[in-house]
């Protein structure tokens, strides 16, 4: 006769046993798919290469796009994201296609915008540009537009913009003053960086801090794993590496 308690115990085995074959098959299927899938980044940026390693992510290639970052006469903070993310993609698409080893690669590119109202805060190439960035964003709230793009190797086109709106305390002089004399704000939309010294700045933020720093992370792997890139693949395999 089985007992109660051997019938549970054959049951949790079997159960254990299935779980081990799906996580099994997961993981074939996951490495064939990482063998078929590249990805490539159009951007070098520290930042968004961090953000992207989080998630488990490693671009095999970074091939960053120049282009003409000037906002046309009249376009909206949004638009402009869009369209620059638009055009670093292609950009990047463009290159690789003479390069055989990512003919077929997926590209990823982005671009951030930081805004009150319709007013464009780019990125300051001079202090007293920073220093103007500084004093419009003191005591306000402001709002981060960034655009993700992701070409398929198939060529098609997928786009997200994410918003955030982030409001600064009023700044005193010192903290100005100190803040461009470390020199972080080079470089940075808006004039300052949220993930370093410029947090102690903020006093809210509405939406997406990953935004803020310059790559939305939800929404990146949403359209990369959409895409049948093998993001969650290699999530397992960190977790083997931890394991081991």
């Amino acid at each position: 006769m089985i007992t109660k308690d051997a019938s549970l115990l054959a049951l949790n085995r079997t159960a254990a046993g299935d779980a081990a074959t799906a996580a099994a098959q997961a993981a074939k299927a996951g490495r064939r798919a990482a063998l078929r899938h590249r990805l490539v980044l159009a951007s070098a940026s520290p930042r968004r290469l961090a953000l992207l390693e989080q998630v488990g992510i490693e671009p095999n290639a970074l091939r960053p796009a120049s282009i003409d970052e000037t906002p046309k006469r009249g376009e909206r903070p949004r638009t402009l994201a869009q369209r620059l993310a638009r055009e670093k993609a292609i950009t990047a698409r463009d290159r690789i296609r003479r390069e055989p080893e990512f003919h077929d690669a997926f590209v990823l590119a982005a671009d951030t915008v930081v805004a009150i109202g319709r007013l464009v805060l780019g990125k300051p190439d001079y202090l007293d540009e920073a220093a103007q960035a500084l004093a419009t964003l003191s005591g306000r709230t402001h709002k981060v537009y960034t655009a993700v793009v992701l070409i398929t190797p198939e060529d098609k086109l997928r786009m997200r913009t994410v918003e955030t709106r982030v409001r600064f305390k009023r700044l005193s002089r010192e903290e100005v003053d100190s803040y461009l004399a470390c020199g972080e704000w080079r470089g940075k939309a808006g004039g300052y960086a949220v993930q370093g010294i410029a947090g102690a700045f903020v006093q809210t933020i509405v939406g997406s801090y990953t935004n803020v720093v310059g790559l939305p992370l939800i929404e990146v792997v949403s359209l990369l794993a959409g895409e049948g890139f093998p993001v969650y693949f290699n999530w397992l395999n960190r977790a083997e590496a931890d394991a081991g």
